[in-house]
C-alpha cells in the first residue's frame, strides 16, 4: 500500500507504522472498546490499528495530518471491513488544532499509536479540549510512557506526570517490541493507559495549576521558593503563597503531587498572611 501510494515514512512526522496483527488485536483488547464505544484515533497512517478498532464493534473517527495517507483510509476500510464503513470517519488535520465542534459524536475513548515528537502536547490537548474523553490507552516511546506515568518522588516525575495526573489515573501498561513497526524505530515502545476522574482534582484554575507546575519544573534543582519568584512577583511572595498552602518553601517540585500544585494556585489569590 506504501508503494501504491509512493509513501515514504518521515521522522518529521513521526511515522512508524504497525504491521504486525496480534499487536494490534492486544492493543485493542487492553483498550477494552467494544459495540457502543466512540473511539478517536490519531495518526491511523495506513490503516492497521483502524481496522482492528472497527473489528471490536466500535464507532472509530480517525484525525490524519497526512493528506495522502487520510485520503487512502476510506477505501481500505471499505476494502477490508466494508461492513464497518459506516461506523468509520476521517478527518484530515492536525491534532493538536482538533476542538469538540470539529466532531460530529464526541468520543469515549482515545487509542493511538502516536507520534514521538509530539505524544504529551497531543494527549493533554485533546483531554483538555474532548471532556467526552473517559479512557485512553496510547503507544508512546518507552521514556515517555514511564514520565506520563511517574510519581511524586521519582528522577523522571515532571510535568507530564502532574499535567496527566490532573485528569486521572495513568498506567504503564506493557512493552512493545520495536520489530512490530515499520520502518522500525531505534526506541522502545509502551503502552500507557490513563482514566479520566468523576470528579475533578480541585476547583482551582486549570491554567494557573499548569503556570505553577511549568514553573516549578522549570528549573528542578532549586526549591519552590526559588523556582517560583517569577510566577509569584518575588521570592517573598512566593514564599507566602507556598506556606499559605502548607507546603515548606524548601521542597522541590518533584515531591509535590497534583492536589499540591493546585493548592499552591489557590493560594496566590488568598490575603497575604499576617
Amino acid at each position: 500500500m506504501a508503494a501504491e501510494l509512493d509513501v515514504r515514512p518521515t521522522k518529521k512526522l513521526g511515522q512508524n507504522f504497525v504491521h504486525d496483527p496480534n499487536t494490534v488485536r492486544r492493543i485493542v483488547d487492553l483498550s477494552g472498546v467494544g459495540p457502543g464505544d466512540h473511539v478517536l484515533e490519531v495518526g491511523p497512517g495506513l490503516g492497521s490499528l483502524t481496522l482492528g478498532l472497527l473489528d471490536s464493534g466500535a464507532h472509530v473517527t480517525a484525525v490524519e495530518i497526512d493528506p495522502v495517507l487520510g485520503q487512502r483510509l476510506p477505501a481500505t476500510v471499505a476494502e477490508r471491513a466494508p461492513e464497518a464503513a459506516s461506523r468509520f470517519t476521517i478527518r484530515i488535520q492536525d491534532a493538536l488544532k482538533l476542538d469538540a465542534q470539529d466532531l460530529a459524536d464526541q468520543p469515549t475513548h482515545l487509542v493511538a499509536n502516536l507520534p514521538y515528537n509530539v505524544a504529551v502536547p497531543v494527549v493533554l490537548h485533546l483531554l483538555a479540549e474532548l471532556p467526552s474523553l473517559a479512557h485512553g490507552l496510547v503507544m508512546v516511546q518507552t521514556e515517555v510512557a514511564d514520565r506520563m506515568a511517574a510519581g511524586p518522588g521519582s528522577r523522571i516525575y515532571g510535568v507530564p506526570s502532574v499535567k496527566l495526573a490532573w485528569y486521572g489515573p495513568a498506567r504503564k501498561v506493557a512493552p512493545v517490541p520495536r520489530a512490530v513497526f515499520w520502518p522500525v524505530p531505534n526506541v522502545d515502545s509502551a503502552l500507557v493507559a490513563f482514566e479520566r476522574s468523576a470528579k475533578p482534582v480541585s476547583d482551582a484554575d486549570r491554567d494557573e495549576v499548569f503556570a505553577v507546575v511549568d514553573a516549578a519544573f522549570a528549573q528542578r534543582r532549586k526549591t519552590l521558593r526559588a523556582a517560583l519568584s517569577s510566577w509569584a512577583g518575588s521570592g517573598e511572595k512566593a514564599e507566602a503563597i507556598l506556606r499559605a498552602a502548607g507546603i515548606d518553601p524548601r521542597t522541590r517540585g518533584e515531591q509535590l503531587g497534583v492536589r499540591d500544585f493546585a493548592r499552591i494556585a489557590s493560594s496566590k489569590s488568598l490575603p497575604p498572611l499576617v
